[in-house]
């Protein structure tokens, strides 16, 4: 059985390291304000970049400038972890680097570097209360294959 899944598992490790090569090669002269060039129809539901946030996550987020007293950002990150090879990290910002994207919602914006972008793209974000915890977590990630119960950690 080990036999069998260690190509498997050889084969997903490279094409990560190959998809985080490909993205930190990307060109960078394209401002993060700038929406992406209209494509051809037949091609652009594959051009499409987005993150979206519920409204729980809106009202979440403003509630946590209200605390703060000045406007901060909603960071998305992704890093080497988890349970299941990849974690989501949640974090309040007040600016952005040159390689972010930001999306934007009722005012709120969620910032997701360049790389973790690859990782998240059509993703939502959500904020989910809980009797055990109350926190930010990606509800649904289309570049997900599987992931943990409770939602902090996927593999792709």
């Amino acid at each position: 059985m080990i036999r069998r899944l260690v190509p498997f598992f050889a084969a997903r490790i490279r094409e990560n390291h190959l998809r985080l090569l490909g993205s930190s090669s990307a060109s960078s002269s394209v401002l993060h304000e700038q929406p992406p060039p209209p494509q051809p129809s037949h091609s652009q539901s594959q051009s499409i970049v987005a993150v979206h946030m519920t409204d729980n996550c809106v009202r979440r987020v403003r509630e946590l400038q209200s605390q703060e007293g000045k406007e901060k950002m909603l960071r998305l990150s992704i890093e080497a972890g988890g349970c299941s090879g990849f974690q989501y990290n949640f974090s309040l910002d007040d600016k952005h680097n040159d390689d972010d994207r930001i999306f934007e919602r009722e005012g709120v914006k969620l910032v997701v570097d360049k790389i973790s972008l690859d990782f998240v793209n059509g993703a939502t974000v959500d904020f989910v209360e809980e009797l055990i915890r109350s926190a930010f977590q990606v509800s649904s990630n289309p570049s997900a294959v599987g992931g943990c119960s409770c939602k902090s950690s996927f593999m792709v």
